[in-house]
């Protein structure tokens, strides 16, 4: 970036225009690992993440105007330290809290991560890369602690993780700006409430939380890598931002092999978005897809992960199976020489380990490349009976594309035009329609 060097050697001094840049970018990369720091020094996570926010809004002044720090994350941290301290000087003048964290700052140890003495006076500070692993886990866990709800747990974690802003996540799950705060000001009064400690939960409590963790990735991925409303098929950024999450996921969790199962599924699938959105922005089904505009190296980044996952010797979870079922898409050169017969079983498997009625679907879709489209329709007619699914657009689209197969127009007509009617999805929307102008 350019600017010139102040005598300190520590910033640049010229204004730079660019500066309001840099912060968006530091606090998408690094706003986990500075809330998660700030966490760990007051003990207080909504308190962590408001000086976060304080240091952000600083920084959005100071840069453009001072240039940008050489440590920009480390600034960051230094003034949301500040801010604690001023916060705990408020609250009562040299108490049992701020006296131990003026203490902590002036040792400069561990914890500290290196901090001057006098943090009025400080610059930059350089990260404890091992301490930002374990505060960074800890956030994970934290904000997918199971005091909190489903919905909760998603938006903190595309908050406090993801470095999402309360209006992209309202529009991410179309729903008011207001209610994403309130469930994310509810979240952090639970987790004060509970008196949930900012630290890395022991093996046994990671165990029991690592689920809903992936659950909380593999949802936003879901979201984004097939839209659920809106104009896009894909939302790129969330799927993007999932996919980070599970990378960080796996490199601090080196020996749990759901996690890699589940990374093996997220870049498996993402290496298809190229080929899956024409030039102009409307959905490429499978069969059609240019298979040379796959990315090569996520697949090979995803038959990696999932063989990791392997490796552990029990098995593979849902997550690696579902993996190795987009592994035997991305090996096979085109529709008609894929291993259906192989994608059954894997979903067979699946549907015991996980059973659910998109499950039931998927298999069904299978069923139907490899033994044809007699053979699926019971399986939908069973999901059609037992209600599942409802409100859907999935199954009615599934069971239309079956029944034109099969020859059935009439029936197929109905069941697309229900599909038409309850698809989200301006794009998908648009790909059922012609398929039922198609029928005449």
């Amino acid at each position: 970036m350019s600017g010139s060097t102040g005598t300190d050697g520590n910033r640049q001094r010229a204004a730079d225009p660019t500066g309001r840049q840099a912060v968006a970018a530091v606090w998408r990369i690094e706003s986990a690992r500075i809330v998660g720091a700030l966490a760990r020094y007051t003990g207080d996570f909504a308190l962590a993440e408001d000086l976060a926010q304080e240091a952000l809004a600083e920084a959005l002044v100071t840069w453009p105007r001072e240039g940008v720090p050489r440590h920009p994350a480390g600034w960051l941290l230094t003034v949301g330290r500040r801010r604690a301290i001023d916060a705990f000087r408020r609250r009562s003048a040299l108490d049992d809290r701020y006296a131990a964290l003026a203490r902590d700052l002036g040792e400069g140890g561990a914890a500290s991560g290196g901090a001057p003495a006098d943090p009025r006076q400080a610059q930059d500070v350089l990260w404890d890369p091992d301490q930002i692993d374990d505060d960074l886990l800890a956030l994970m866990f934290i904000s997918c602690h199971p005091v909190l709800s489903r919905e909760a747990r998603v938006a903190l974690t595309l908050r406090v993780v993801g470095g999402l802003t309360s209006d992209e996540i309202a529009r991410v799950f179309l729903v008011p700006t207001a209610t994403v705060q309130a469930r994310i000001t509810r979240a952090k009064k639970t987790l004060g409430a509970a008196r949930v400690p900012f630290t890395v939960p022991s093996a046994r409590e990671r165990a029991e939380r690592l689920g809903s963790v992936l659950s909380v990735i593999y949802l936003i991925f879901t979201e984004g890598s097939s839209a659920g409303s809106g104009e896009d098929l894909i939302r790129l950024d969330l799927a993007s931002e999932a996919l980070r999450l599970a990378r960080v996921l796996a490199r601090l969790t080196p020996d749990e092999p759901e996690v890699h199962g589940l990374l093996a599924l997220l870049e498996l699938t993402a290496a298809r978005f190229p080929a899956r959105i024409g030039p102009d922005g409307a959905p490429v089904l499978l069969e059609h897809q240019d298979r040379r505009r796959w990315d090569r190296a996520a697949v090979g980044r995803g038959r990696a992960a999932l063989a990791r996952a392997g490796q552990a010797g029990r098995g593979l979870g849902a997550y690696g199976l579902q993996a190795a079922i987009a592994e035997s898409h991305a090996l096979a050169p085109s529709v008609e020489e894929t291993d259906w017969e192989r994608i059954v079983l894997l979903y067979e498997a699946l549907g015991r380990l996980a059973p659910s009625p998109v499950v039931e679907l998927n298999r069904a879709v299978a069923v139907s490349m490899a033994r044809g489209a007699a053979a699926a329709l019971p399986i939908t007619d069973e999901l059609v009976a037992a209600g599942a699914l409802a409100g859907s657009h999935l199954l009615p689209s599934v069971r239309g594309e079956l029944l034109t197969r099969l020859g059935r127009t009439d029936e197929a007509r109905t069941e697309l035009e229900l599909a038409v009617r309850l698809c989200g999805n301006k794009r998908e929307r648009a790909v059922l329609e012609r398929k039922l102008d198609a029928l005449g």
